[in-house]
């Protein structure tokens, strides 16, 4: 009875124990390369041509010691291996794959991707708990950062772009945790949003002429919601001739215009110093003549120097924050002004939000994968100790279909903004749709004066 329990014990711990063919070899020649070939493997000196011919040759000669194999499995063996030692051992062919947005290791035998906004299992298997702290370590070596259990958690970015997260025991319960946002190869502009339903022309007209006319728009959205694909959308109709600096945790923007400075905030080192926060990178990007800031993501004490900063000159900043609704979003800002521990009145804080941010952009990823412009709002005055919103456009479904398909579009309110000065003081057109609207107000306005 004892001996059942045992074994049903270690089958629970690893499942596919015996799914993975030729395993222990597998481990056994990988550990031996890893040691005799040491630090060549992260020598970025060496071709990596030469590399990989180098390591494939060392792999077939010890394959070839290895009897009851074929020769089509030592081929697969090795190309499998190759993609361990090299790359990213299972997870190639998924960080090779555009369509896959997010991959998500749940343990060397649980691996989730996102396709079009919907989780998928795979069927990516890793070899045991070190297989995967092998390719964690790896990938973290990249960029000069080591996880072990001395520090258990890592937020890096790859060379790529692509932001990782990875976490071990002992902070981890379920072993090796990894999470990858792949960052996409292909640049969504606003026509691209536009085909894929997230914005009608109408707004991504309006949008466009909003950052020409230098408003100060934050975009607010839930995690994954396309944030950042929506500020690098919008930071195209930046006019080339301004200098602009994007300030970021871990950079993501890539602005097309000619003067762009790129500022990326660092992480403490192994002896837990050389910190360099976003508000740090903030506060010396004022010295720096920016024409435009972009930071990609306020999520701490930097939101008042942002504040700041767009109350003392620097008009048509961008930046996003996570947010359920406009109205959260200024609360949110809220609480981030005040966790710079000054003793401020909450009124000034609202006043100093009211008077910095023009618009809100409110994005959402929807039950059927989508992700939507759900809402355009202009932040307007102070009316007693609440900011005033005002909605220019709300999204509206239509209907859903069999499929589970969201149909819906954004709907104008029709109202006037109160933004129109500035688009004047630009010389930015209003929209078609704008004008034709205020047309008549705006003559007899006229008419009245005269």
């Amino acid at each position: 009875m004892e001996l059942y329990e045992r074994l049903s014990q270690k089958a629970e711990v690893r499942p596919d124990r015996f799914a993975i063919p030729f395993e222990d070899i597998k481990n056994r020649i990988h550990l031996q390369l890893i040691e005799d070939l040491g630090r060549q493997l992260f020598n970025t000196e060496i071709d990596p041509l030469t590399l990989r011919v180098r390591v494939k040759e060392e792999l077939h000669e010890r394959l070839q010691q290895e009897s009851g194999i074929s020769g089509e499995d030592r081929e697969r063996i090795a190309e499998e291996l190759t993609a361990d030692i090299l790359g990213h051992g299972p997870l190639e062919r998924l960080l090779a794959d555009d369509t896959v947005t997010e991959i998500m290791v749940n343990g060397p035998y649980d691996v989730w991707v996102e396709r079009a906004g919907r989780l998928h299992k795979t069927p990516v298997r890793f070899t045991d708990d070190g297989h995967l702290r092998r390719i964690i370590s790896k990938m973290v070596a990249q960029v000069g950062r080591r996880i072990d259990e001395s520090s258990p958690m890592v937020d890096a970015r790859l060379p790529d772009g692509s932001r990782i997260n990875a976490t071990i025991p002992p902070l981890s319960l379920s072993g090796p945790l990894l999470t990858i946002r792949k960052f996409g190869t292909q640049r969504l502009d606003m026509n691209a949003l536009v085909k894929r339903a997230a914005l009608t022309p109408e707004t991504a007209d309006l949008l466009g002429r909003c950052v020409q006319a230098r408003l100060n728009i934050l975009i607010s959205g839930g995690t994954g919601s396309g944030k950042t694909t929506m500020l690098n959308a919008l930071s195209a109709s930046i006019p080339d001739g301004e200098r602009i600096i994007t300030i970021e945790d871990a950079a993501e923007l890539y602005l097309s215009q000619r003067h762009v400075l790129r500022l990326e905030a660092r992480p403490t080192n192994i002896e837990g110093e050389g910190e360099i926060t976003i508000r740090d990178l903030v506060r010396n990007s004022l010295r720096m003549r920016p024409d435009r800031i972009v930071i990609g993501e306020v999520r701490g004490t930097e939101a008042l120097d942002m504040l700041q900063a767009m109350n003392t000159g620097h008009d048509g900043s961008l930046s996003t924050l996570h947010a359920n609704s406009p109205r959260d979003a200024l609360a949110r800002l809220e609480t981030m002004v005040m966790m710079g521990g000054y003793d401020l009145p909450l009124r000034a804080v609202r006043e100093q939000i009211a008077s910095a941010i023009d618009m809100l952009i409110q994005i959402e990823r929807m039950n059927d994968g989508s992700r939507r412009v759900v809402a355009i709002t202009e932040v307007q005055r102070m009316e007693s100790d609440v900011i005033t919103l005002q909605d220019l456009y709300t999204f509206q479904v239509d209907a859903v279909s069999a499929t589970n398909q969201i149909v819906g579009s954004l709907k104008g309110s029709g109202l006037r903004p109160s933004f129109l000065p500035k688009f004047a003081k630009r010389g930015v057109e209003l929209p078609p749709d704008l004008k034709a609207a205020h047309q008549p107000e705006l003559a007899s306005a006229g008419n009245g004066r005269g």
